[in-house]
């Protein structure tokens, strides 16, 4: 029976179903097609990098695609989650803070996401809970299935029917056997079967041991991984096996034997050295192929245009190969027991290296004891430091120090959220003799509390919507080194809380401080810098830009620091600055007075 023959049958039963199909306005069953990526054997197996390597692949075909990331937590987002134990909170411009493969996510595809292509199973029970409550069931005991599952489902078509897009990649988070993704699972299963044959391909990441002991590669557990994904009802059509070392024919072999998959549909996905030669590996085994004829999509493909692609990403490549230079990076914070805590920013550094012909090497400086008296030798081999954010005391005064060596030794350096409150607070002690300066933050009871929240954000703050989350407009002062990066006007990613205060922003920049970025309708200052005849590359800016940076499109925040810390590692080194705009004086419309709406807004 057609999905369309299926979903008929069903609407003319009566309410005495055991089906429940919710469908979103404008969704036609078999008309976009679905690739879900399960993990077998253990976690951190890059299913994210995988997922979005073979989204680009198809992408490059000239295929509309999309992702979706399904996280087994019971949180309704990732805002609250610490980044001890989750790694970064990757925000998206429409203020989503969601799971850090979000991030994998656009940068692979150069795309902007949304709200849509994050789910957790906390929104899904509370979409479930909600229904039941306002009577949305119809009187029926409600159940993981078909409830359950059947919102998760409709979670994927509302996906599919916003994007338009020819392919949704679906990835499960965690791993098979998991009680938290086993609703997932269940619901995928009836996916495949609700939207047709030839319209959803099951990927199955698993991972090949090799115990050094041994001295080979062991494929039980993989086996033992894909046969929990087997009894869940699942069939997998492509299976990708993780290893060390490229994974030989006779495990592949085994592996498809004991999986019911054809051995020319078993590829190894072996270590590279950069995740952004995954995508040629891929095309390389195969993979792109076989999910392109599973899925009937080879009439869609745009020869030109996969030409076009292809040759644009073999010149990135190129570059990555070809560094001529190398610089250290100081990432200055606390979370550096954990480097999934700034990947994003480690990917920023890549593009703006690839992008200089640079390898930038991080150094990591925890800023828990971090002192004015240690600053000099801790940092006397790094040619740059990155103040990154953060929330709350811990290493607040060790990121102060920093900031104040950086500034003093002419050390470019790049603050970032919490490093950009922490660079005025520096620079409202030492440099404008507000010994007391601080944030309210930190202190509440302070003298010259520089950085506060806004009197809007106060009246609301019982409500809990302080945050200032996703993308907003900045106006940039002409003249300036931002005004180079970005023009009059740029885009940038937020999440704070706390703002410059207003009442001392014309003391710190009659003491040479430039606030250069702000928002277009409120005193709220996203961008400062120093005065080049103060210090080469002093920056700040109190968004994330880390979260915008793309291989072929590098972030100019940190563009600008790697080309500085050149200039500072290679004194010789003249090349002119890489930035998108040549320095223009034009003046810049004053905006309008803000409302007190309007600063509400805003702020919150």
């Amino acid at each position: 029976m057609s999905s369309e023959r299926l979903f008929d049958s069903i609407r003319e039963q009566s309410g005495d179903t055991e089906f429940y199909l919710p469908m979103p306005a404008g969704y036609k069953p078999g008309s976009t097609k679905f690739v879900a990526v399960f993990g077998t054997v253990m976690s951190g197996l890059g299913k994210g990098i995988f997922s979005s390597s073979l989204a680009k692949c198809l992408q490059d075909k000239g295929l509309a695609v999309t992702p979706i990331k399904l996280e087994g937590y019971l949180n309704i987002d990732s805002g609250t989650l610490n980044p001890f134990r989750h790694g970064e909170v990757f925000v998206l411009d429409d203020g989503t803070e969601c799971d850090m493969d979000l991030g994998t996510y656009e940068r692979a595809l150069d795309q902007d996401l949304s709200r849509l292509n994050f789910c957790t199973s906390g929104q899904v029970y509370r979409r479930v809970l909600e229904r039941e409550r306002t009577g949305g069931y119809l009187g029926r005991d409600v159940q993981m299935i078909p409830h359950v599952t059947g919102e998760v489902k409709n979670r994927l078509r509302e996906l599919a029917v916003a994007s338009k897009a020819d392919v949704v990649f679906v990835e499960i988070g965690g791993t098979v056997g998991d009680v938290e993704n086993a609703h997932y699972i269940e619901a995928m299963r009836q996916l495949a079967f609700e939207e047709g044959q030839r319209s959803v391909c099951f990927v199955a990441l698993t991972y090949v041991l090799e115990p050094v002991i041994l001295g080979e590669q062991k494929s039980k557990a993989a086996q033992l991984g894909i046969r929990r994904l087997l009894e869940c009802g699942v069939q997998p059509h492509i299976i990708a096996c993780r290893a060390h070392t490229p994974v030989t024919r006779k495990v592949r072999e085994k592996i498809a034997l004991f999986s019911n998959v054809p051995p020319e549909r078993v590829f190894s996905m072996h270590d590279c050295e950069s995740v952004y030669l995954i995508p040629e590996l891929l095309r390389g085994a195969g993979y792109d192929k076989a999910v392109m004829d599973w899925l009937d999509l080879q009439p869609r493909v745009d020869e030109p245009t996969e030409r076009a692609a292809r040759e644009e990403w073999t010149e990135y490549l190129a570059r990555l190969r070809s560094v001529t230079r190398e610089v250290n990076i100081g990432i200055t914070g606390k979370y550096t027991a954990v480097r999934d805590a700034y990947a994003s920013i480690l990917k920023a550094l890549e593009h703006a290296g690839t992008g200089l012909l640079c390898k930038v090497h991080v150094r990591w400086v925890d800023t828990s004891e971090f002192t004015d008296e240690t600053a000099a030798e801790t940092l006397k081999d790094i040619h740059g430091i990155i103040v990154p954010g953060a929330f709350g005391v811990r290493g607040a005064a060790g990121k102060i120090a920093c900031l104040k060596h950086a500034r003093l030794d002419q050390l470019p350096c790049l603050g970032i959220c919490y490093g950009f409150q922490m660079a005025v607070i520096e620079f409202a002690r030492n440099v404008c003799g507000m010994q007391d300066a601080d944030s309210t933050e930190i202190d509440n009871e302070c003298r010259f509390p520089v950085i506060n929240l806004l009197p809007e954000q106060k009246e609301i703050e019982g409500l809990g919507g302080t945050m200032r989350l996703g993308g907003y407009d900045v106006v940039v002062r002409p003249g300036t080194l931002a005004a180079r990066m970005f023009g009059p006007r740029t885009r940038l990613r937020f999440r704070h809380r706390y703002e410059v205060d207003p009442r001392y922003i014309a003391q710190l920049e009659a003491a040479g401080m430039i606030f250069s970025g702000k928002s277009p309708r409120a005193e709220i200052m996203n961008i400062l810098e120093l005065q080049p005849a103060l210090h080469p590359y002093y920056v700040g800016t109190q968004a994330h830009p880390e979260l915008t940076s793309r291989p072929l499109a590098p972030q100019p925040f940190f563009v600008g620091l790697v080309d500085a810390a050149l200039r500072r590692a290679y004194p010789e080194y003249q090349e002119p600055l890489l930035y998108p705009r040549e320095l223009d004086d034009a003046p810049v419309e004053p905006p309008p007075p803000a409302t007190p709406q309007e600063r509400r807004v805003e702020t919150v």
